[in-house]
């Protein structure tokens, strides 16, 4: 259940357990002469019969609050049971993300970083504006290229919302697995009434529970881990003492050497240290000259790249003031930045811990330089100076796409007109990068936000942090570190880290839907099953329905016959098997000629919650491509 006013969430009731709304712990008071069912044929829902005890009614009034209502047969007069939101916690998303919000006696929230976490602009958050959250610090294990991470469970707390079912995972080891091998993911909780449920990195809308709360289990590095702390402050101490010894052992050594030295030498220190003076100095002047041409040198074999200085950058960015902060990415924080000259740039700040070593920097900078096209951000320049690595991008005045797709205020700038030039202009930049480019390059995190738009709303690709190289007879790769975000990634990447040039063409098919529709993918639900985005747009289509995916701002002014030949396009882009995919040159095709016939979809596994649905394929398939069973579905209570 959720509660909306004018698009905006007010509160969420939390996943459905199977015995009681996760965020509605009182299961008694509204459940009473309720009854849950999941059939067939009407799939989940609810029955209601009247009993001789009691009546119920409940009432939505326009603030948002849900209020229930009791008549007993003793009083004869309606009592109200209770109401939601109650106190300032069960608004949603009361602390932002990865914190929670603890309500006080007086109804008021409190909020605190989960552990592991710290806030996100400690500004705002010391002076109680709590709304952007807080962020990882230390960051996981597997973000920065260790082993390690692990699980803290976490009781009496509300389950974040935008949870990810994973029907093929039968049990709570294989459930922690999942989620252990999956660096996208941050949480995971297994009971046998909801089986696994898994989330991304952002933990949104979680608040303290008195009772009635599951164990959520919380990702995290060794390091804040109960019982590791103190082992990693053994071996520090350890460490520590071998240092301390190996130093005082060189400095007795040093000393030993520089009496014996300063014995022979005292018979004719004058001459000698006159000589010894003047060499030192001049090796000095040499060695540090030697440093500053090899800098030179370097600089300028910069692959065509300007570089610019770490004070310089500082200054157009107001020494990365938070006013000039335009938003925060996977690796780091990007702010606007204005050169000397008058340029305005874009500069994206990669974080200390970003996983990214100095050469491996420097290659991807190789990488994005030579990748040049209208629909790619351009890479202007870099820093790497001390432990700073900094990317200087083109500014794009539109900001990112998602910015006017999800945004109440800046949907209607969108006209189905320019959403095709988007969704065109997209598709050409996949093919420079699939095809066209000298490197073939796999995206990995295809997205609204990675979609920025210039002055004349012309879409550009960005964020190539997760980008991949392929060789030139190379069709797939296979990692065991998956990365990127949930509800774009194809199952064969999410469950298996095989990836290739289909997976950002499944990417690319979610994102036309959520061009279409106006909604955001990870968030997309739908009251009558636990549909991702995915499965309620084929059953729309299947039913001959379509149109009522087109956003209702659009939906009266656009070319029906297009959208929905886009929206046909979409779900063959995110077919379940790669092989059944399209590529983007074929994509292309269908988008530029109407003329063109296309196959049908299939229905894809990944649509019903609790039912699978089998999809045929041909024997003769190799094997090896062949991706199992998968269903990783959005669960959201009802």
């Amino acid at each position: 259940m959720k509660w909306n006013r004018q698009q905006f969430l007010i509160a969420v009731s939390g996943q459905w357990t199977g015995v009681n709304f996760i965020g509605i712990p009182w299961r008694p008071l509204y459940l009473s002469g309720y009854t849950y069912s999941n059939d067939r044929d009407l799939g989940p829902h609810y029955t209601y019969t009247a009993t001789n005890s009691s009546l119920q009614r409940f009432v939505v009034l326009p603030n948002g609050t849900d209020i229930c209502y009791m008549v007993k047969n003793s009083s004869q007069q309606w009592e109200t049971v209770w109401f939601q939101p109650s106190n300032e916690c069960e608004y949603y998303a009361a602390c932002g993300p990865n914190a929670q919000c603890i309500a006080g006696q007086d109804g008021k929230a409190k909020c605190t970083c989960l552990k592991g976490f710290q806030p996100k602009l400690w500004g705002q958050w010391n002076a109680g504006n709590w709304s952007e959250g807080c962020t990882r610090n230390p960051p996981l294990g597997c973000q920065v290229n260790k082993s390690g991470d692990g699980f803290l469970p976490i009781g009496n707390i509300k389950w974040p919302d935008l949870s990810y079912w994973m029907s093929t995972v039968a049990d709570e080891p294989g459930c922690k697995n999942a989620c252990l091998n999956n660096c996208s993911c941050g949480a995971y909780v297994h009971t046998t009434t909801t089986g696994c449920l898994v989330w991304g990195n952002e933990l949104i809308d979680m608040h303290e529970l008195s009772t009635g709360a599951y164990t959520l289990n919380l990702k995290l590095p060794a390091s804040e881990l109960p019982g590791e702390r103190f082992a990693v402050w053994k071996i520090a101490t350890i460490i520590s003492g071998v240092v301390i010894f190996i130093l005082v052992a060189c400095l007795v050594l040093w000393w030993k050497r520089g009496k014996n030295i300063k014995d022979a030498v005292h018979r004719s220190w004058r001459s000698r240290h006159s000589s010894t003076w003047s060499q030192q100095n001049s090796a000095m002047l040499d060695i540090s000259q030697s440093i500053r041409f090899d800098d030179e040198v370097e600089d300028g074999k910069s692959h065509e790249l300007k570089v610019y200085s770490l004070d310089r950058i500082k200054a157009a960015t107001c020494n990365f003031s938070d006013s000039n902060k335009l938003g925060e990415g996977g690796f780091g924080p990007v702010y606007m930045g204005t050169l000397p000259g008058g340029e305005e740039v874009a500069v994206k700040r990669l974080c200390r811990n970003s996983g990214q070593g100095l050469e491996e920097f420097k290659n991807e900078v190789i990488l994005i330089a030579k990748l040049q096209h209208r629909n790619l951000v351009r890479l202007l320049g870099c820093c790497i100076q001390r432990d700073e690595k900094i990317l200087v991008y083109e500014y794009m005045p539109n900001k990112s796409l998602d910015a006017f797709l999800f945004n109440p205020e800046k949907q209607g700038l969108l006209d189905w007109s320019k959403r095709f030039d988007i969704i065109e202009g997209i598709a050409r930049g996949l093919l420079y990068l699939h095809r066209d480019s000298r490197l073939r390059v796999v995206h990995r995190d295809l997205k609204a936000s990675n979609i920025l738009l210039d002055a004349d709303m012309n879409p550009k690709i960005s964020d190539f942090g997760m980008a991949r190289m392929f060789g030139g007879d190379q069709n797939q790769f296979n990692t065991n570190r998956v990365v990127g975000t949930f509800g774009y990634m194809s199952p064969e990447y999410a469950m298996e880290g095989i990836f290739s040039v289909k997976s950002d063409v499944y990417s690319f098919g979610v994102l036309i839907l959520e061009i279409i529709t106006g909604k955001r993918a990870v968030s997309f639900h739908y009251h009558q099953d636990s549909l991702n985005i995915a499965g309620y747009a084929w059953r729309q289509w299947n039913e001959d329905k379509a149109t009522e995916l087109i956003d209702p701002l659009i939906r009266t002014s656009c070319s029906v016959r297009q959208v929905l030949r886009c929206i046909h396009i979409s779900l063959l882009c995110v077919q379940d098997h790669a092989d059944e995919r399209p590529d983007i040159p074929t994509v292309i095709k269908m988008l530029s000629n109407d003329s063109m016939s296309l196959p049908n979809p299939r229905p894809p596994t990944l649509m019903l919650r609790g039912r699978e649905i089998e999809s045929s394929r041909s024997s003769e398939k190799d094997q090896s491509h062949s991706i199992g069973t998968v269903s990783m579905t959005q669960l959201h209570g009802r």
